[in-house]
């Protein structure tokens, strides 16, 4: 028999470390967004990516208001959510680092001019449907207007590591 701890309550406000944990329990894929801007092609890695809404078709995800890319995401009209495959980490990492992290990573421009990186579990392909202030972060969401799928292994963070779960494509 395992040993279980007992759940304390506390106040977020109080100790947002300890919220930052707790948050860390839910496991979440990792994604790539991405978007052309006035500085040129630009990505940003993202795990706040949740889907709203099947009809119409909408997602949504949130850029930090602290980001020097907020701006630039926030006011794309077009850009595109890919959900990282396990083999993809090195994409990962590039865009925590920077927004012009393109440099070896396949990828064409669609209809809108976005960056689609190939390889992707999933892409979502969307223009701006709407933007709503939420604290220190903004929710962007996006009219899906294509998207795509494939069988993998899927990069998953939670508690502060990654790890990979195996999934399969629908059928055709």
């Amino acid at each position: 028999m395992s040993q279980t701890s007992v759940n304390t309550a506390f106040n977020p406000a109080n100790d947002p470390r300890k919220f930052r944990t707790a948050l860390s329990r839910y496991a979440t894929g990792i994604t790539v967004i991405t978007a052309a801007s006035p500085e040129g092609l630009i990505g940003i890695t993202a795990n706040s990516f949740a889907s709203i809404s099947l009809d119409p078709a909408l997602v949504m995800w949130s850029p930090d208001k602290k980001s020097s890319r907020h701006d630039l995401f926030v006011g794309a009209d077009a850009f595109a959510i890919h959900v990282l495959s396990a083999d993809q980490r090195a994409i990962c990492d590039g865009f925590v680092r920077s927004k012009h992290a393109f440099d070896g990573v396949e990828h064409h421009l669609n209809a809108h001019g976005v960056p689609i990186i190939d390889g992707c579990l999933s892409v979502f392909e969307c223009t701006r449907f709407a933007t709503h202030d939420a604290g220190d972060h903004t929710l962007v969401l996006g009219a899906v207007e294509k998207a795509q799928e494939r069988s993998g292994e899927g990069l998953v963070f939670a508690n502060g590591l990654f790890t990979t779960l195996r999934f399969e494509a629908s059928a055709a």
